[in-house]
């Protein structure tokens, strides 16, 4: 959607570690006037899933609050609970391409009932290298989803 630097990425920066939930609102409107302007077909809305570890300690997951929000505006079910995260990974903030393909490889598991058959709209808040938008959909596409299209509020 766009950069992540200056004013995008602080406010990014401020919603996922300063836990400003409160932010989830203007982001998540952002990221749904972008999918309006170029919507893709898409039967429901799976957000990037945390390791309940790390939601805790968090206290949400910035993803999910994305994807309710965008699922409002575009008419379209979220579905949290479609991927799960099966495993813990380090953080990718630090890690190269090649680290963080192999860092989140296998750590997502899709809930077949959920995504067979669908087109699914996978939302994260960032894509860098796009290795964990990578390993939801093949978590996804296992679990019988037909099409996966990622959709960040940000690209490095």
């Amino acid at each position: 959607m766009a950069l992540f630097d200056g004013r995008l990425r602080h406010a990014i920066h401020t919603f996922k570690y300063r836990r400003v939930a409160a932010l989830a609102d203007p982001l998540g409107d952002a990221l749904a006037r972008f999918w309006m302007q170029s919507p893709v077909l898409a039967d429901v809305i799976v957000p990037v899933p945390l390791y309940p570890d790390r939601q805790r300690e968090r206290g949400y997951n910035q993803a999910a609050l994305l994807a309710h929000r965008l699922g409002r505006a575009a008419g379209l079910p979220v579905r949290p609970n479609a991927l799960r995260r099966v495993r813990a990974t380090a953080a990718q903030v630090s890690l190269n391409a090649s680290d963080r393909k192999a860092n989140v490889a296998g750590a997502f598991q899709g809930e077949d009932a959920a995504v067979r058959g669908a087109a699914v709209l996978l939302i994260d808040d960032v894509c860098t290298t796009g290795a964990t938008l990578d390993a939801c959909a093949v978590a996804l596409m296992s679990a019988g989803a037909v099409v996966v299209r990622g959709l960040t509020l940000a690209r490095t």
